[in-house]
């Protein structure tokens, strides 16, 4: 909460954290007291069932976060991940989308029927604009400018950013605009609310 983390990621945090619990209890252990050689013993009994460097890796930042909060507070005199070495994480390169498969991806949806705009205003925007898909789903009206052609987005550690939006996919959040102010829906509201006003994908 003190760094703005998104709730996806304290989620995982939790998650991490609670698989590490489970384990050391399991091993007459215990979360607040456990030491290098417990957690070692655990990240390598995860690698035994399959985990990969990239999921071990951010269970050891979750460990990190949570000892080093213990150790400022005075709970615990040393950190046990200090001296643990983070994996090693391959980068592997993105696979880029062809033109017929973007023109096919964007096809898709029925524009006929008012989701079906939706949905294209939707992939139409991500394409254009490299949003995160929680930051889209999240999209209030009052933070598009369709007049300067800018969207506002709050992302991690309540950042800031303006990002261009292009004339197409302007066009189509104007056409939402206007049907979701046909059924007198909020500008607190996401703009990729369902017909019953809730957020959606």
């Amino acid at each position: 909460m003190e760094r703005g983390l998104s709730p996806n990621t304290l989620a995982a945090y939790r998650a991490d954290l609670t698989a590490l619990e489970r384990w050391l209890d399991s091993h007459d252990g215990d979360l607040t007291a456990a030491n290098r050689g417990d957690l070692l013993s655990f990240m390598a009994s995860r690698i035994e069932a399959g985990a990969r460097p990239r999921s071990t890796a951010r269970q050891l930042s979750s460990f990190r976060r949570f000892y080093r909060y213990l150790v400022r507070e005075g709970s615990l005199r040393e950190d046990p991940t200090a001296q643990i070495a983070m994996p090693k994480v391959g980068r592997s390169l993105p696979r880029s989308l062809t033109e017929e498969e973007v023109e096919a991806l964007l096809a898709a949806p029925a524009v006929g029927d008012p989701l079906g705009h939706r949905d294209r205003t939707m992939l139409e925007v991500l394409y254009a604009t490299g949003l995160r898909v929680s930051e889209l789903v999240n999209l209030k009206l009052s933070a598009v400018n369709l007049n300067q052609g800018v969207i506002r987005i709050v992302g991690k550690g309540d950042r800031e950013r303006l990002i261009p939006l292009a004339r197409k996919p302007c066009s189509g959040c104007s056409s939402s605009c206007r049907a979701r102010a046909s059924r007198s829906c909020s500008s607190g509201r996401p703009t990729t609310c369902s017909r019953r006003g809730a957020a959606t994908v």
